[in-house]
């Protein structure tokens, strides 16, 4: 059996990152990018596809573990009956190449520990050579090189594990560095542990230093912060969905998908949570790196790209990976990058608008880029499309896809009132108001008050409860509060939010659905600006509570195994945490709407 998903904790660099388990176990890490070869992929199979353990002798799993205050520094807490010992493991910041760092301490008397880890390369397929160096050893195949430092020998068996047993008493310290390096190049200097852990307390208590999130549940919205900041690839600014590939939206199930790119839905919505926390350098930055992605011809807008911004993401299966808890296939790619989904255009220039309004210097360049959308959107906006969820064999009439469609037509007319910017004005404020009475004529069933999923359809969507934080409607609009009350009847259980109604589910899937996270937030926010606040609490600490001890959310919850499911750690989710939480701390119904942005220093 595989561990339980909330049993992981992230780590990571801002380029890459990894996942440690409660028995102490790193079962994921790519390198050098989100998106690189794993070295460790026990997750997906079991320690014979890489994984790296330090735990206390005979134990199998910490008694307690806790990220240090404010940092990406995770702390895992032993206690034997000899004595207590600790495990710190972090990733600094990117230096010359990516390290993990794996510090053991003694905290009383005196612990058996062990390291025990196995190296397979490029997904767990690939064994490499091994070779000792001075305190260590190296690990080569193909591209890749690793290095491990410390002052512990290891002892090499002959099924490829290096293993290694040593003792901590009190105030002993042992380091163990894993650096890699692309394999023709020469070993880089090795980093002294000390020195790391110090400056990467230092940076990640600077940057939450900057947030300026004052509300309620303070210490939920900080962790999820720093977890999208994770998430960030630093040197281009893009953002991963998910450090992970395949991890099942249902256990055993098809439903696995590789959520290590940039979906530009999932980057705009992050964008407001940063810039509504006081992070504008991370909206400049990301304006930047938009605009390189689309290039000279932004009719060729992708919906997702490579965190450098590539394009091309062609999907293939991983036959050798038995998938967690036997969830196949494993997925490397996405082939849903091809698909149309009218929606990202009103993302893609909601967020132009954000940074307008947000203080940002107006550029011409990427008035350019918008006017370009802008065409695209006037000339498909009336087509069926792949819609918010992703519908693989299915296009569709969605009704947030058209909402998402006037969001853009009215976002342009603003920037030409508003802002002075030039265009056909005229044209598009008669678009945003053709969109708009369609949607309210073929998109809502009167009979029931409430917008569906499709035109013509009686599936309802949990995506209808953003609506109101357009300005397509406002929340005091009967057709809200009615949207609201069915999602509460028909998608709701226990608090949780499914995605769509059972019989919505894309062809050719047959595995059950399970509750989706950022839905569930969005149920919260939705009741708050309806006026009925007490219950928005509720279902805000409900979905609070599905969080795993060190606070990450993976994608989805199943309700009937009690169990996280999805992807891990899922930028949606905390997403959605941080801007209900903003809203709920806000006093009064609808106070709070996401086309209202603060002015950035």
């Amino acid at each position: 059996m595989s561990l339980p998903i909330e049993s992981y904790a992230v780590i990571g660099d801002l380029q890459t990152a990894a996942l440690v388990s409660r028995t102490g176990s790193v079962d994921w890490l790519c390198l050098p990018r989100f998106d690189g070869p794993a070295v460790f992929a026990a997750l997906l199979g079991d320690e014979r596809h890489g994984s790296w353990r330090i735990a206390a002798a005979g134990r199998h799993e910490c008694t307690s573990r806790r990220y240090r205050a404010d940092t990406l520094i995770l702390e895992t807490t032993w206690e034997t009956p000899s004595g207590t010992a600790r495990v710190v493991d972090f990733m600094p910041p990117r230096g010359e190449a990516p390290d993990i760092v794996r510090i053991v301490e003694g905290l009383s008397g005196r612990v058996e520990m062990t390291s025990d880890m196995r190296l397979q390369f490029d997904y767990g397929s690939v064994r490499p050579a091994i070779c000792a160096i001075d305190g260590g050893f190296r690990a080569v195949a193909g591209p890749d090189a690793v290095y491990v430092n410390s002052p512990i020998d290891h002892d090499e068996t002959d099924d490829g594990r290096h293993v290694a047993t040593f003792a901590v008493g009190k105030g002993d310290r042992v380091p163990f560095v894993l650096t890699w390096q692309a394999s023709q190049r020469e070993r880089p200097k090795p980093v002294d542990a000390d020195a790391a852990e110090a400056d990467t307390a230092d940076y990640w208590s600077e940057w939450v230093g900057r947030c300026t999130y004052d509300g309620e549940w303070r210490d939920p919205v900080v962790r999820s912060l720093i977890t999208l900041r994770a998430l960030t690839y630093e040197p281009t600014a893009g953002m991963v969905a998910a450090v992970t590939t395949s991890l099942p939206e249902a256990l055993g199930g098809e439903r696995n998908w590789d959520y290590r790119y940039c979906w530009l839905r999932d980057a705009t919505m992050t964008l407001h949570a940063l810039v509504y926390s006081g992070y504008d350098d991370e909206a400049r930055r990301w304006r930047e790196w938009l605009l390189r992605a689309l290039g000279g011809d932004p009719h060729r807008l992708r919906i997702m790209y490579g965190v450098a911004g590539e394009r091309r993401l062609p999907e293939h299966e991983l036959d050798w990976l038995p998938g967690y808890e036997s969830s196949r296939p494993v997925r490397i790619g996405n082939e849903a990058s091809t698909q149309f989904q009218l929606d990202v255009f009103g993302e893609v220039l909601d967020a132009f608008h954000l940074d307008r309004s947000a203080g940002l210097t107006p550029s011409e360049e990427a008035w350019t880029v918008q006017r370009g959308l802008l065409d695209v959107l006037e000339s498909r906006w009336r087509e069926p499309d792949s819609g918010l969820w992703e519908m693989r064999e299915d296009t569709r009439q969605f009704v947030h896809s058209k909402v998402m469609a006037w969001v853009g037509f009215d976002r342009a007319v603003q920037a030409v009132e508003e802002c002075g910017f030039d265009g056909p004005v005229d044209r598009w404020r008669q678009l945003r108001d053709e969109v708009h009475r369609e949607v309210c004529e073929r998109g809502y069933d009167a009979d029931r008050n409430t917008f569906v999923q499709a035109y013509g359809s009686k599936h309802l969507d949990a995506s209808a409860l953003l609506i109101p934080h357009t300005g397509f409607l406002p929340p005091d609009d009967p057709r809200i509060a009615g949207t609201v009350d069915a999602i509460g009847r028909e998608l709701s259980r226990d608090g949780l939010v499914f995605r769509y109604s059972p019989d919505a589910k894309p062809a050719g899937l047959e595995d059950t659905e399970a509750t989706f996270n950022a839905c569930s937030f969005w149920y919260a926010d939705a009741l708050h600006l309806v006026g009925r606040a007490d219950e928005a609490r509720r279902v805000f600490e409900r979905v609070l509570d599905l969080r795993n001890d060190v606070g990450l959310l993976s994608e989805q919850y199943d309700v009937t195994e009690g169990r996280q499911v999805g992807n891990t750690p899922q930028a949606f989710s905390h997403v959605a945490l941080v801007t209900a939480a903003r809203a709920l701390s806000e006093t009064g119904a609808g106070r709070v709407r996401r086309h209202d942005p603060p002015k950035l220093k």
